[in-house]
């Protein structure tokens, strides 16, 4: 075989077959990074990016806490649906605003996993835009400050395939007023939850109680900072026979036994000096 036959029978990186090389080039951890190199590689593997096989999973986090601009993130979330033709199965992003939102969630039954923490979506964009997604199992609602229980409900109305939520809120004041409608929309609407997080949530005894009573699949539930949960009654009791439970003083606790140690240590100490 003459070296002309074998180069030729060697096959080159650009005739792989797109979704093998699309495979190679979601390694490329950032979204930008891969978007500034792999078009200016060679025509196929541009077309490649330019095709679905890419954005099966989209995560562009990072790249939102450089920008920290809604905007932005709008039209780079248009940009990368329309590449993927709707069939995202995976999306994670951090302020994203309507527009984004529009066009993720019409990914219908290809989206499992939806992440937009911090984003500035309200109840109205939801009940307007939101189409069934029947196989989303993972929703990051954490500081959507325009979201209530009327955007919550509707959530749980459309992804009744919903097992893990996370909800989780800023510190609030301990003086904070009880409000049980989140906790309460969550039980109605979304009964097969196994994992949930409600760090620094209003809801007091009654929401949590609610909560543990409709949605029977809970294994681990998150509720730090949550100051106006008192857990009276069997609802320690009830929260302890989970798999995985935080309770609302968790962090604090360790710290005073933290401080607790070494007050003991200063006074070991000045007993020596003694």
């Amino acid at each position: 075989m003459t070296a002309n036959e074998q180069r030729q029978k060697t096959r080159r990186w650009e005739d792989m077959n797109p979704e093998i090389l699309s495979l190679i080039f979601v390694k490329i951890k950032e979204v930008d990074e891969m978007m500034r190199t792999v078009p200016f590689v060679c025509k196929p593997w541009m077309e490649v990016l330019d095709g679905p096989y890419c954005w099966s999973n989209i995560d562009i986090r990072k790249w939102c806490r450089r920008r920290n601009d809604g905007n932005a993130v709008d039209l780079v979330v248009k940009k990368l649906i329309r590449r993927s033709k709707c069939s995202v199965q995976s999306f994670s992003a951090y302020r994203m605003g309507e527009p984004g939102f529009f066009y993720v969630a019409h990914c219908g039954k290809f989206l499992k996993v939806l992440e937009i923490p911090m984003s500035s979506i309200t109840d109205q964009m939801v009940l307007k835009h939101i189409k069934p997604l029947p196989n989303l199992t993972t929703l990051d609602i954490s500081n959507c400050f325009k979201i209530t229980r009327k955007g919550i409900a509707a959530f749980g109305n459309q992804c009744k395939s919903l097992v893990n939520l996370r909800r989780n809120m800023p510190p609030l004041d301990t003086c904070s007023p009880i409000d049980d409608s989140e906790t309460k929309a969550i039980a109605e609407t979304m009964p097969n939850l196994k994992k949930l997080d409600l760090c620094f949530g209003r809801f007091g005894d009654m929401g949590l109680s609610e909560i543990l009573t409709k949605c029977k699949s809970l294994t681990h539930l998150d509720i730090q900072g949550s100051w106006n949960v008192e857990l009276n009654g069997d609802l320690e009791e009830r929260c302890e026979r989970l798999e995985h439970f935080q309770n609302p003083w968790v962090n604090y606790e360790n710290d005073f036994c933290d401080s607790g140690g070494s007050d003991d240590d200063e006074s070991e100490q000045e007993s020596e000096s003694d």
